[in-house]
């Protein structure tokens, strides 16, 4: 069963730089030029995988060799350090600069898409506003102090105190509006 959902999930290409698009049940090579492009990810060459499933009607075992592309994250996505709750006040309270907090976790989805954007913006932003992460669930007692309920939520902290919150994977635009706010 989790072979043959596997082998559905696998997306044939008939060489490299080509990718393969499905329209009305037909395959048709389409270059990747004219696939819709995703910020942040990029196509990797194209690698062979051996897929087994075995079929329930009769006990017997077919094996397809597939060509598959497999998207891969950025590599050169920056890192946006971490706080604990050992570091918290001095890194956040205490700081002489905004702070901009991004509470994430790392089985969450939408924390993963959020994740390049803030990096970005802390590159763009270096020396104005500093930026950290906290895991909520290695560090529960912080999230709860700060009544954290959903995931991701970047918290704008000046001076020590919370100013802003914004929840959820936002456009880049909509944190940069906020982030403008106290810088």
């Amino acid at each position: 069963m989790a072979a043959t959902i596997l082998e559905s999930l696998a997306i044939p290409c008939s060489r490299p730089g080509l990718s393969t698009s499905v329209t009305s049940g037909r395959s048709a090579a389409a270059p990747l030029a004219t696939l819709p492009q995703f910020k942040g990810l990029r196509a990797s060459p194209c690698r062979q995988i051996a897929v087994s499933a075995r079929s329930t009607a009769r006990s017997r075992s077919i094996r397809r060799r597939d060509v598959v592309c497999e998207v891969q994250g950025q590599e050169a996505a920056l890192s946006v350090p971490d706080v604990t709750k050992s570091t918290w006040q001095s890194m956040v309270l205490e700081s002489d600069l905004p702070v901009l907090v991004e509470f994430w976790a790392s089985w969450c989805g939408p924390c993963k898409m959020i994740d390049p954007v803030v990096g970005k913006l802390s590159k763009e932003y270096e020396g104005k506003i500093r930026f950290y992460k906290i895991n909520t669930d290695d560090n529960p007692d912080i999230a709860t102090q700060y009544g954290i309920r959903s995931i991701p939520t970047m918290m704008i902290f000046k001076n020590g105190e919370k100013k802003d919150a914004v929840i959820g994977a936002v456009p880049e635009g909509t944190l940069v509006s906020c982030i403008d706010k106290f810088v």
